[in-house]
């Protein structure tokens, strides 16, 4: 796959159509290394998710795995923000 850049003011701003599951999965990506952005797991998780919702199976393992390092508190707010983030797009 390729690696895709995406800068960190434009992951609010990611219109639904081009919301793939690849691009969504290298946001998650990003979060859980820190490229380009502040490690942050709950943001990965949140953008695993959501690819997992697009179909993509490597999310769905990356999300279980990374599940593993969070407080069920850190993961019931990752599954809030995907929500919410569904909900507007």
């Amino acid at each position: 796959m390729a690696r895709l850049e995406i800068p960190e003011a434009s992951t609010a701003e990611i219109a639904p159509n081009l919301a793939t599951a690849d691009i969504l999965f290298e946001l998650g990506i990003n979060y859980s290394t820190g490229r380009g952005v502040r490690p942050d797991n709950v943001m990965a998780h949140k953008w695993f998710n959501l690819a997992a919702l697009k179909g993509s199976e490597n999310a769905r393992l990356y999300r279980c795995e990374l599940s593993r390092e969070m407080t069920a508190a850190e993961i019931h707010e990752a599954q809030r923000q995907a929500r919410a983030w569904l909900t507007l797009h």
